[in-house]
């Protein structure tokens, strides 16, 4: 993904609410399942790690990016926006 790509992307996060939220048990399976399926269906996603979690955010992001098969577009705070190209529905035209 180029910087502008990743630019773009991160302008239409910042319209996007969290649809999923990360609690202090960390990441499971389910979620893992759960998220997927959403970037199957909306390619951009935005997920909430609620501050009772413990581990760091970035590690966290890169674990479910790796999980999910998508790209990590970026982490600020508590929240991360992942990308990954839908074969049914294209919303996005990079």
């Amino acid at each position: 993904m180029t910087t502008k790509q990743r630019a773009f992307l991160r302008s239409l996060a910042m319209t996007l609410k969290p649809i999923f939220q990360i609690g202090k048990n960390g990441i499971s399976d389910n979620q893992i399942s759960d998220i997927s399926d959403a970037l199957e269906a909306l390619e951009l996603i935005k997920i909430n790690v609620l501050r009772n979690n413990e581990d760091e955010i970035t590690d966290m992001a890169n674990e479910i990016a790796n999980k999910t098969d998508s790209q990590l577009v970026q982490v600020i705070g508590n929240k991360i926006t992942l990308y990954k190209k839908s074969e049914k529905a294209k919303k996005h035209v990079l």
